[in-house]
Order: structure tokens, then C-alpha cells, then sequence
């Protein structure tokens, strides 16, 4: 099973690199003596691969959280908002000083505020219920797009109640829609 999801994470990390492949469903591979169907076969997740070569595993779950918390915390955003959030989740999982995981990013203590006021629950089911535009931005974010300039934290200055957001050092600061995008110095 582990080399069948290591090969469905390499097949799909290549689909990602290089979206001008195509692969008809014809198309089968061998795997021990059993044949497979590419496009029937249940994939567990994805290996994703970043800007510094880091990777990270992305499952179903972990694109469906990722659109929750996209949609609950850009509401009313542009879509370059939307990816910019995206982004933000992914640069912090690739990030040392953060959670390896989505859910663990996500999931971390006073990381979004839509986990910590109940809108997304620590098990990621709630009444949020992403729209098409939260899924395309986690799409582009993990294709790479990414217009944040490898942001770690952002805020709404507007209606931020967290007093350090305001007076940290920060550096890479990128204002998109409503929202200040930095990284920390």
C-alpha cells in the first residue's frame, strides 16, 4: 500500500509540475503481478512539493479543511485573497516553526480565527461549506502560485484584536483585499 501511495503521489506531484501531460484512461500500470486503472484507484494523498524542495502530504481532507478555512477567513475577499490565504496555510507547513501537517496547521492553537471561534471545528466539520472560487485558490496554491511573498501570518487591521499583529517587526508585507500578509523578522 505504501508503494502504491508513494506512486500515486509521484504520478500526481508530475500531473501538478507539469499540467500539459495528459494520460487517457487507457492507460495502466503495473504494480507487483495485478494491473490498476489509473483513474479508479483510491489515492490517500498527494506529496507536494514547495519553493525550498521541502514536501508536504496533502489528502482529500486536507484540500476540504484548507477550503473551509479559505472561505471563513476570505468572505468577501478578491480570489487573490482567497489564494493568499491558501498560501499562507502551505508556507507554514513547510515552515520550521509550524506544524508538518495541514490539519496541524490549521488546527494550531490561536493560528485562524475561524478554528478558534467555531466556525471551522478541530475536526473540520462545521456549517462552512466552501464555494468553487476557496477550492480554485487552494488548487493554485498548490500548484505554486503564491502572492504573498512566502507570508507566514496575516491580519485584518481593521478589526484585529491581537495587539502584536500591529506592532511586530515584519518584513515581505504585502497588503491584498483587507488583509496584511508578512513574515516576521
Amino acid at each position: 500500500m505504501k508503494k502504491l501511495t508513494f506512486l500515486s503521489c509521484m504520478l500526481l506531484t508530475l500531473f501538478l509540475a507539469f499540467p500539459s501531460l495528459s494520460v487517457s484512461g487507457e492507460h495502466l500500470y503495473s504494480f507487483g503481478s495485478a494491473s490498476k486503472d489509473l483513474y479508479n484507484e483510491q489515492v490517500e494523498a498527494v506529496e507536494v512539493f514547495n519553493k525550498s524542495n521541502s514536501s508536504i502530504c496533502i489528502t482529500d481532507n486536507d484540500i476540504y479543511l484548507m477550503s473551509q478555512v479559505v472561505y471563513a477567513e476570505s468572505c468577501g475577499e478578491p480570489d487573490s485573497g482567497k489564494l493568499a490565504v491558501a498560501s499562507v496555510i502551505l508556507n507554514r507547513a513547510s515552515d520550521i516553526h509550524f506544524p508538518k501537517s495541514i490539519s496541524g496547521v490549521i488546527n494550531q492553537k490561536n493560528a485562524f480565527s475561524c478554528v478558534e471561534n467555531g466556525k471551522v471545528y478541530h475536526n473540520g466539520k462545521s456549517n462552512v461549506i466552501p464555494d468553487s472560487a476557496c477550492y480554485t485558490a487552494v488548487l493554485d496554491a498548490l500548484k505554486g502560485k503564491d502572492p504573498t511573498y512566502d507570508a507566514v501570518f496575516y491580519y485584518n487591521p481593521e478589526i484585529a484584536t491581537s495587539g502584536w499583529m500591529k506592532s511586530i517587526n515584519k518584513t515581505n508585507i504585502k497588503t491584498i483585499g483587507n488583509h496584511v500578509f508578512f513574515v516576521v523578522k
